[in-house]
């Protein structure tokens, strides 16, 4: 009877090398980093969230809605310039706009391009006036090229955070029929007439007593805009910290009353 054989013992294996060592890596956080690639070349390239800070586009957009910007439509802004790649079509009036402004510690707004070492923040507003137009604002009228903007009452009214009862008419800008927010108790700013410069859009907030806008701070150019607003994904009645929501009884609350559930979904006007 033959004696048994010994097993050899095993090879020790060899440290895995700087090859091996990325490969585990990228099969642990590969797929990752790709969705997080994706995520911020769709931001910057296609659409972009924004949220409502203020009243200055009531009725049409409240504090709290949060909602999508195409970036598409004017042409994809190349990073760090000025330059556009062709877009869908050029600006028009009635847009409903997202756009950067410059803002300095004392709470002056000034366009973009002309104070660059300020720090920027974003506004939406809609674009009323597109270069080489002549615009004008009389009282509550809003003049166009020397024609008044057709605007009806509807005869319905909204009420703003401070209690203000404001009359809603509706207003055609082109092809861009929305509604427009009036305090019969206020004169909101004025501007005489005058012709926009090539490149430069005259905006304004849709609550038109209460916007702080073109009429007095200036008018933008189209490398500033983000792009127009397009559709609301989410609208909530909530100014309140992330830290309150982790408390389960602000999630009811939210849910039953503060939500603004109709809302999500509306395209914007």
């Amino acid at each position: 009877m033959s004696a048994p054989q010994r097993r050899a013992d095993p090879e020790p294996q060899a440290p895995p090398g700087p090859a091996s060592v990325w490969r585990r890596l990228w099969d642990q956080f590969g797929t990752l980093l790709v969705a997080v690639a994706i995520a911020l070349a769709v931001r910057s390239c296609v659409i972009e969230p924004y949220r409502i800070p203020s009243e200055s586009m009531l009725p049409t957009l409240l504090v709290g809605d949060h909602l999508f910007v195409n970036k598409f439509v004017y042409g994809i802004k190349v990073p760090f310039s000025d330059w556009r790649l062709p877009g869908l079509r050029e600006p028009e009036r009635g847009d409903v706009v997202v756009f950067e402004v410059s803002r300095d510690r004392y709470g002056g707004i000034f366009p973009a391009d002309l104070r660059p070492d300020l720090p920027s923040e974003r506004f939406v507003k809609r674009i009323v006036g597109v270069p080489g137009d002549t615009v004008e604002v009389r009282g509550a009228e809003l003049w166009i090229n020397g024609e008044r903007v057709p605007v009806e009452p509807t005869g319905e009214v909204v009420e703003d955070e401070d209690g203000r009862v404001l009359t809603v008419a509706r207003e055609t800008l082109g092809r861009h029929p929305h509604a427009i927010a009036d305090d019969p108790r206020a004169v909101g700013p004025q501007r005489g007439p005058f012709t926009l410069d090539p490149g430069r859009y005259f905006l304004v907030g849709d609550n038109r007593d209460h916007s702080n806008d073109s009429r007095l701070w200036g008018t933008v150019r189209l490398a500033d805009m983000k792009g127009p607003a397009f559709v609301l994904y989410w609208s909530w009645d909530w100014d309140g910290s992330w830290l309150e929501l982790l408390n389960p009884v602000t999630w009811w609350t939210l849910l039953t009353e503060k939500m603004r559930w109709e809302r999500i979904g509306m395209t914007i006007r």
